[in-house]
């Protein structure tokens, strides 16, 4: 049956028809933009939180062993000699996990708990701002920049030897509360570093020793510590660094106050590949000086003084195969160091002592080593009403060591 339309039904008809062709075109704009609406705000998540801004990471080291000592001391000719062993190594057991987290391209929060097999503390707790090339700045609970040892050697997986060496490693005391600036930039062929720091500083105790002052001074002074490198080659082999410290260490409203100290130490590193042969040498020295005090002897309340000085320092050579062929031998390590640490005499901890220390090391990687260590140590006293005194000690070490 053929349809009859007159035009203006045909004229009614195709209005209608593109009325709804219309609609339908609202309707898929509508939804497109909805679409291209939520794609939008994903660009803009994406690109706000992108790969590698935040970043959370836990390292850290490990540091177990075995040691065996034996010790003689001899006092107005008479000998005493006892013998100690211990698994885990409870003088040098370490477990240090250390959280890291950066926060975007310039903010480091670092975090460092440590346990020793006695306490639980905490090596260092900061936040580091990189401010621009060659400047770092620091704050919080941070390591000061006295010497190297404290600072860049001291980990069990860096140090070639079972043991830190005596005197470099306790004093000053290593970390501190306060602020740091650091940085190096080129000096023609050679390269420069800074590091420096103001903290609270330290505190001297009833017999003369000192120890860290804490969270709050015990005076209205700060410490300053500073230490410049110097790396005169164009391959960084050599390093040469020379620190100073300086503060008050008595306490407001004490006997002490007003007693300052000043400290400063050399360091030098040396690294180098004579094929086969890689050669290391390492070595600080530190001297301390405190104001002279009357002091209170506790064993007869009598007051006595002394000079307030001590020095301690080590020279270490190690050499390890690196080039060689074979995978046994190029994973060997010999390390030696000669170490010297001197207290003031005529104070009641005084002493002079001398140590010899070898070990043969395996590093199962470029992070892990398995140390085989040998310690001798001669120590003749100078305590006040005590001198003379002479301390011979002998330990092995079976130690391993790993950077997490």
């Amino acid at each position: 049956m053929r349809i009859k339309m007159n035009l203006p039904k045909l004229l009614l008809l195709l209005l209608s028809i593109n009325s709804f062709e219309q609609h339908l075109q609202a309707q898929q704009t509508t939804v497109d933009s909805s679409v291209y609406d939520r794609l939008a705000d994903l660009e803009k998540q994406v690109a706000y939180k992108k790969p590698g801004e935040d970043h959370f990471m836990v390292v850290g080291l490990a540091t177990f062993g075995f040691v065996t000592n034996k010790t003689t001391v001899t006092s107005n000719g008479t000998s005493q000699i006892s013998k100690t062993n211990s698994l885990a190594d409870a003088d040098h057991y370490e477990f240090s996990p250390m959280l890291l987290w950066r926060h975007g391209e310039k903010f480091l929060l670092e975090f460092e708990p440590s346990f020793d097999g006695n306490s639980l503390g905490v090596n260092w707790a900061d936040i580091s701002y990189f401010a621009a090339p060659g400047l770092i700045i620091r704050a919080g609970y941070l390591v000061i920049p006295f010497g190297t040892y404290n600072k860049r050697l001291a980990a069990g997986w860096i140090d070639k030897l079972p043991t830190d060496p005596a005197g470099v490693a306790d004093l000053p005391p290593g970390s501190d509360f306060g602020v740091e600036v650091e940085g190096g930039l080129p000096l023609g062929n050679m390269k420069w570093n800074y590091d420096i720091s103001v903290t609270n500083g330290m505190q001297l105790l009833p017999d003369g020793e000192i120890q860290g002052a804490g969270i709050v001074d015990n005076n209205e002074n700060k410490t300053v510590t500073a230490r410049l490198g110097l790396l005169p080659f164009s391959n960084s082999s050599l390093e040469i660094g020379v620190s100073g410290l300086y503060g008050t260490v008595g306490d407001d409203n004490s006997s002490f106050q007003g007693r300052k100290s000043g400290m400063f130490a050399l360091d030098a590193n040396y690294v180098k590949l004579f094929n086969p042969i890689l050669l290391n040498i390492k070595g600080q020295y530190n001297y301390i000086h405190i104001d002279k005090q009357n002091y209170l002897n506790p064993n007869d309340s009598t007051s006595y003084s002394f000079d307030n000085n001590n020095s301690s320092g080590f020279a270490q050579i190690s050499i390890r195969p690196a080039g060689s062929h074979n995978k046994l031998v190029k994973n060997l390590e010999a390390a030696f160091r000669l170490g010297n640490f001197t207290t003031p005499k005529n104070s009641l901890w005084g002493q002079k002592s001398n140590l010899v220390e070898a070990a043969l090391l395996y590093w199962l990687n470029w992070r892990t080593a398995l140390k085989f260590g040998y310690l001798s140590s001669k120590t003749t006293s100078t305590t006040l009403g005590d001198q003379g005194t002479y301390t011979k000690s002998a330990s092995f070490f079976l130690q391993f060591s790993i950077e997490l």
